[in-house]
């Protein structure tokens, strides 16, 4: 399994525009004195799910062969790369079915369901649902969408990369969240291939840090659990495609604590007037966390998604996200 090039993330763009617009990279003047930089949002959280992901569904349910989309497909999510996947589907009129942790965002669930997808809950996290998914579909004879091990899902979420580095090529840093690595794998692809200069800065959570481990050590590290509100980021362990392209050209990786995606949640609402779930609030975050080194820099940060549901969305406000946002 090869990564994708910088030609295939090009060519993605004919199955991703076909549904898609280019969404918005827009300045936000709270933000800048906020962070102290020349800062840029890439909102992702604009796309019709809410999120960055649906330009790896269209992508890859759009290459499918005719056997496969008879089959059907089948993915384990925690909830928006399954939009993603039963977005494609229904376009394509693909059978789809997606399996989601217990207790995984209402909101997420609701959407899946009205795009057609069956949503089965199984498992405490991603990773658990994900080792259900792998063992049911070749029982089955369903067609298994990893949400990382997928050339054809790098490359079309790699168009939101070629449509930074497109705008802003000068830019100096970009900082992109981490949960399988997909986002800022098609980031680094789409710089490296544009042979822009700026600097990809990953960003995880602390309570789910496998990736920031294994990136920084000699070793790839699985955890047992994870500790973290921000979902799209709640994953234990480490995937091949992604991590081999994250290694070798990621410039460097933050962690934060629920309490600083907390904050970076407030931050996008009342910065840039977003809804940011936590990984769509993290590169904000993250940005606040490293401002005294980006002084005089052009800095984008992805929100990578808005599809926060609103219990969590009251425990960010009231400031009680820290004590219970265990996933375990």
């Amino acid at each position: 399994m090869r990564p994708p090039t910088v030609q295939d993330v090009r060519d993605a763009g004919t199955r991703v525009y076909a549904h898609l617009q280019r969404t918005p990279l827009l300045k936000h003047p709270l933000l800048d004195d906020w962070l102290g930089c020349d800062a840029w949002v890439k909102h992702e959280n604009h796309n019709p799910t809410g999120a960055f992901k649906i330009r790896g569904g269209l992508n890859l349910i759009g290459q499918l062969s005719d056997e496969e989309r008879r089959r059907g497909v089948v993915s384990a999510s925690t909830g928006n790369h399954g939009q993603s996947v039963a977005f494609a589907c229904r376009l394509h009129q693909v059978p789809c079915r997606i399996v989601v942790p217990r207790g995984s965002n209402p909101d997420k669930i609701a959407a899946m369901r009205a795009m057609g997808a069956t949503v089965i809950e199984h498992g405490r996290d991603y990773d658990e649902a994900r080792e259900h998914v792998e063992a049911l579909a070749p029982r089955e004879g369903w067609r298994y969408v990893h949400s990382a091990n997928e050339p054809h899902l790098i490359a079309g979420v790699g168009t939101y990369g070629l449509e930074i580095f497109e705008a802003l090529p000068d830019a100096d840093f970009v900082f992109v969240p981490i949960g399988g690595g997909s986002g800022a794998a098609g980031m680094c692809i789409a710089r490296t291939g544009l042979g822009a200069r700026g600097k990809v800065i990953g960003v995880q959570a602390a309570g789910a840090d496998a990736f920031a481990r294994s990136w920084r050590g000699p070793v790839r590290v699985t955890t047992d659990r994870v500790n973290t509100f921000a979902d799209g980021m709640a994953t234990r362990c480490t995937f091949d495609l992604t991590f081999e392209v994250l290694k070798s050209e990621l410039n460097g990786v933050v962690t934060l604590t629920e309490e600083e995606l907390a904050g970076g949640v407030r931050a996008a609402l009342q910065l840039t007037h977003n809804l940011a779930e936590g990984p769509g609030a993290a590169p904000i975050a993250a940005a606040r966390q490293w401002a005294p080194r980006l002084a005089g820099k052009k800095v984008v940060c992805v929100m990578s998604g808005g599809n926060l549901d609103a219990a969590t969305l009251k425990r960010v406000l009231d400031g009680t996200i820290a004590a219970d946002a265990s996933l375990s």
